[in-house]
């Protein structure tokens, strides 16, 4: 039987978010049987390229989502208009601005099927009004990290000072991703200063830059760490394009650490990408005990310790003493590459529907 040929859905977005590159990396994989289209309003140029599919595949949320308000809607109508299957995969949902869902809400009921990031999302679109409106063929997807290691490393500026600051006894705290507040990014900087409180010379380097948004993110950071007596010692890299420049940074960074306000979740891309530098990664647990059942790749690096989680609710003092025990121990090593591999291997089996993966309804009968 012949292989699903799919159209997948793109942004002509130049810096790109974790949903982008998933659905960029997830063309790449599927190789000859995908052609990627840019959402640009050509409607001629989308229908040609539908009567080649089988599938259209869209991913939210999209970026620069106010300057694409119409197009993700006449793509998914076109699609069905000609008799296509229209697959859309949810990273977030309650998560979303309510204007964004409701966006997203006729896309939605025109999807013939629906794939989820996580059960927390899957959890949270079935609890919406829009749930009973919307196909009930639903299945969660695991997320792969972004990033695999490069052959080489490039050591810029920010590695070179991070060096500098390791070679004289400093403790580098990492964060990689985007910083905005519902990830709790400043809850670092809290951490760092109650290390520096204990005596220990810690420094603090954000991987990533700030999400722009109608809140005074980037004032509001800065002001948070000059009071807590830190700014000095905290760095914001913005956004930095390449694996080997990416890399050539986190080895320098001795432990990184996430405290998310509704803890670990298999959406979190950046805790992957973190872990693959081989150093620990401290974040605290899942509110759902069934959070990761269906990642088999964040599974791995819990049970191998490279990990390593804390209380849900766990405060800056419990989180700095779980810093501090990580930053002594090591962390064993694992063919990365050929972890994301598989893992993408479960992605392209879900796609196709050739696995049996966690269905949404067996994900949702687990409570937190």
């Amino acid at each position: 039987m012949p292989k699903r040929r799919y159209l997948a859905l793109v942004s002509d977005a130049a810096q790109t978010c974790g949903v982008e590159e998933f659905a960029r990396q997830t063309a790449l994989r599927l190789a000859k049987r995908v052609q990627q289209h840019v959402l640009d309003g050509d409607m001629r140029r989308l229908s040609s390229a539908l009567a080649h599919a089988d599938a259209a595949i869209l991913n939210f949320p999209v970026v620069a989502w106010k300057k694409k308000l119409l197009e993700p809607i006449a793509a998914a109508l076109a699609t069905r208009l000609y008799r296509k299957q229209l697959v859309i995969v949810l990273h977030e949902w309650d998560a979303l601005d309510w204007k964004r869902r409701l966006v997203l809400s006729p896309v939605v009921m025109l999807a013939t099927r629906i794939l989820f990031s996580a059960p927390e999302v899957a959890a949270e679109f079935a609890r919406s009004p829009l749930s009973a409106l919307s196909t009930s063929r639903r299945q969660l997807i695991p997320i792969p990290p972004n990033l695999a290691l490069p052959r080489v490393l490039h050591d810029g500026s920010v590695a070179r000072t991070l060096e500098a600051q390791r070679n004289a006894g400093r403790l580098i705290l990492g964060q990689f991703g985007s910083i905005y507040p519902k990830k709790q990014s400043t809850a670092i900087l809290e951490i760092a200063a109650r290390l520096l409180t204990l005596g220990h010379d810690v420094g603090v380097v954000f991987v990533g830059s700030f999400i722009r948004g109608t809140d005074n993110i980037e004032r509001d950071f800065y002001a948070l760490a000059d009071k807590l007596g830190i700014s000095g010692r905290v760095a914001v890299t913005g956004y930095v394009s390449g694996a080997e420049e990416l890399f050539g940074i986190f080895r320098h960074v001795d432990v990184f650490c996430y405290r998310f306000s509704e803890g670990l979740t298999a959406r979190r891309a950046s805790v992957l990408a973190a872990s693959f530098s081989g150093k620990p990664v401290v974040v605290n647990e899942p509110q759902r005990r069934n959070a990761l059942a269906h990642h088999s790749l964040f599974r791995k690096l819990v049970d191998g310790g490279a990990i390593r989680l804390v209380d849900t609710k766990a405060d800056a003092n419990t989180m700095a003493d779980a810093v501090l025990e990580a930053s002594r121990s090591h962390v064993a090593p694992f063919d990365v590459n050929a972890e994301i591999d598989a893992l993408w291997g479960a992605v392209i089996d879900t796609l196709d529907g050739e696995n049996a993966p966690l269905t949404v309804q067996s994900a949702l009968s687990f409570e937190a």
